[in-house]
């Protein structure tokens, strides 16, 4: 057994035609500097080993991505045909993803939107900023409990910008727990509290509605007790 394979996959749906998984914090989703061996794609073609060729063959199945320390929910497609359809579904922003989220800070509003234009930083090339320019992003967020200094909220990002939730909630003056690129450390954390808890989306053979929920990893549920 190769040591990508001992990488915890919990699979939540599988079918002949594509896998809802619920990836662990920590994971890249696909090979790049400094992540060559553990990466999402590297389990998936471990648990899959009789996928298809694909035209992104460091990407097989691929629809969407999560960032390497926001745990939850993604899909992956088995074959092009579904890749596309997928992908056509997240495009026509038909797909439902709900984050759980704890910000730093007392939230005054119990539900908004975030509407601002995403692009890279160009004060850091490393970081995505609200800038002119960049591109359309929409941020729908729900308020769920108020503490002394923090605020756990649901999010929904109704477009799929790199680093969207993250990026929209330090903007308004709420970065997400943990979060160190866009907010600060926490003494509750090693990452930033970004958990993708809910996906919903037409199937793309099938057609019918596919409703999935993932409850909060241990380490996130711990710092909320830490917090309370």
């Amino acid at each position: 057994m190769t040591e990508d394979t001992r990488i915890p996959l919990r699979v939540v749906f599988e079918d002949q035609y594509l896998l809802v998984l619920d990836k662990p914090a920590g994971l890249v989703i696909h090979p790049g500097r400094g992540h060559s061996k553990h990466t999402l794609v590297k389990v998936i073609r471990s648990h899959c080993p009789h996928l298809p060729r694909f035209p992104r063959r460091d990407r097989p199945g691929i629809v969407h991505r999560l960032d390497k320390d926001t745990s939850g929910l993604m899909v992956v497609a088995k074959s092009t045909l579904v890749q596309e359809r997928m992908i056509r579904q997240f495009s026509a922003h038909l797909v439902q993803k709900t984050y759980l989220a704890l910000v730093d800070g007392v939230m005054t509003r119990a539900r908004g939107i975030i509407e601002g234009p995403i692009g890279r930083d160009p004060d850091d090339s490393k970081r995505m900023a609200v800038v002119e320019g960049g591109r359309e992003a929409r941020t729908r967020y729900r308020v769920i409990e108020l503490r002394s200094a923090h605020t756990l909220i649901e999010a929904i990002p109704e477009t799929g910008r790199t680093h969207q939730i993250r990026v929209h909630l330090a903007a308004i003056g709420y970065p997400v727990c943990g979060d160190k690129l866009y907010g600060q450390n926490s003494q509750h954390l090693n990452r930033q509290f970004l958990h993708a808890c809910r996906l919903v989306f037409e199937h793309p053979i099938t057609e019918a509605k596919l409703d999935f929920s993932s409850p909060l990893p241990p380490d996130l549920r711990k710092a909320l007790e830490d917090l309370r």
